[in-house]
């Protein structure tokens, strides 16, 4: 089976309905402690050692969003950073915010393998 985060972001020209519940509940189903709010964005919190570790991860993010046209809103504080998908132009949830959160967790994994003593935690 191929990994949601081995997919590549379709950019959403609008037109489209969002996915309802029952679309996307398999999807999530392949996500690791990410949840849906409101019924239409995808949340998820890390944890991490300090301030500067979040702002490293976001750094991290960045290029990926970047890359897959795909950009989260995140929220950054002292030993978290909140990380919200959604399609803005449907106000709701695509294929891509679930791949997106897909790559954002394997940047995450990236991360606990390469830092010793600072991984990267889901909230």
């Amino acid at each position: 089976m191929t990994s949601l985060a081995d997919h590549k972001c379709i950019p959403c020209r609008g037109g489209v309905p969002p996915l309802n519940p029952e679309q996307s509940a398999p999807l999530l189903g392949q996500l690791d402690g990410w949840q849906i709010e409101a019924g239409k964005k995808l949340v998820k919190s890390y944890r991490l050692q300090n301030f500067v570790e979040a702002v490293d991860f976001v750094n991290a993010i960045a290029p990926v969003a970047e890359h897959e046209g795909h950009h989260p809103d995140l929220y950054v504080r002292w030993g978290e950073v909140r990380v919200y998908l959604w399609t803005h132009k449907i106000d709701g949830l695509t294929e891509s915010d679930f791949f997106m959160a897909a790559k954002i967790d394997r940047v995450a994994g990236g991360r606990k393998q390469k830092t010793s003593g600072h991984a990267v935690t889901p909230d």
